[in-house]
């Protein structure tokens, strides 16, 4: 009997993902065993610092993918949003499953809308990407950073004094809470973080055997669509670290996507849709990034990560 073990973080979120797949691995295959296997990230460990500050999003996944590299599981299952833009050698996203609802969405505390929320109101946020866009549309918002897991930072709405909080809609929905969710922000005020939404299920590169069990998982306008945004992040060579968004649509042959690079202030916001044949899905989000780049994203990206970034191609 095959033994099929899947890493995971231990946070509540975390957990039911990799039991979904779980789930699904022993739906298509009864002769498996897939057991679950809570391994602590470095992300889990530090609370009480933003993200942007001590590394970004590879904090949520190396300790992972060491016990892949290593053998001791055979598959993990991240968040999509939670991937850097390389994976490691040896390493390889597997399988991507059937994107949730990409968007983000605001719990307010009295019922407000994002456009109705009182002046100078103080607003929970965990990424700087959110941060920027907020301040953007809204600069007289005070945003205050908020960490932890997502049902922490649900309770720190009313611990922490705060008016709203801003989060992905997919995890919200994943846990049963929608119901306090009070508004599904279009993207017109918030466009996601890349990948947001999706899952990815990452495996050796080598482990055939593995990717017979799990292949059928896979949702081919998904994995399209994250690789097109996916694309678009590496040629930023962006993380955590930066305010840079992405979200791709496809539509029968063609993909649709828009992109944006941002000061963390919000005082600068580019913005760039692009759209083309889906098998040029990956140069597409390449090209985006260049465009953005060449409009002003060169200087805002260089200031925030003290380097340069490599030359347009």
């Amino acid at each position: 009997m095959d033994i099929i073990r899947i890493g995971t973080r231990g946070s509540p979120l975390a957990v039911w993902q990799a039991e979904w797949v779980q789930s699904q691995i022993l739906s298509l295959h009864p002769q498996c065993q897939a057991k679950l296997i809570k391994i602590k990230t470095t992300g889990d460990k530090i609370l009480d610092v933003p993200l942007a500050q001590v590394g970004g999003k590879g904090l949520f996944v190396k300790e992972i993918e060491n016990a892949l590299l290593e053998g001791r599981i055979d598959l993990a299952v991240h968040s999509m949003k939670d991937m850097p833009a390389d994976v490691p050698q040896g390493l390889c996203i597997g399988v991507v499953p059937k994107r949730e609802n990409p968007f983000d969405v605001l719990i307010a505390r009295n019922g407000y809308s994002f456009r109705d929320l009182p002046q100078g109101a103080r607003v929970g946020s965990s990424s700087l990407r959110r941060g920027a866009q907020v301040r953007h549309v809204r600069p007289d918002i005070n945003v205050h950073p908020l960490r932890g897991n997502l049902d922490t930072r649900i309770r720190k709405l009313e611990t922490e004094g705060l008016d709203a909080i801003i989060l992905a809609a997919a995890g919200v929905r994943r846990l049963g809470l929608e119901a306090r969710i009070t508004e599904y922000l279009p993207e017109t005020i918030m466009l996601p973080a890349i990948g947001q939404g999706a899952l990815a299920v990452e495996m050796r590169e080598d482990d055939d055997a593995t990717l017979q069990i799990i292949g059928s998982l896979d949702h081919r306008e998904t994995r399209l669509a994250v690789e097109s945004e996916r694309a678009f992040l590496s040629r930023l060579e962006g993380g955590c670290q930066v305010p840079v968004a992405a979200y791709a649509r496809i539509n029968k042959e063609n993909i649709n996507l828009t992109g944006l690079v941002a000061e963390v202030d919000g005082s600068v916001l580019l913005r760039e849709i692009i759209t083309g044949p889906l098998d040029k899905h990956k140069e597409l989000g390449v090209q985006l990034a260049n465009r953005l780049l060449e409009k002003g994203g060169r200087k805002i990206l260089e200031d925030i990560l003290g380097r340069p970034v490599k030359d347009v191609t």
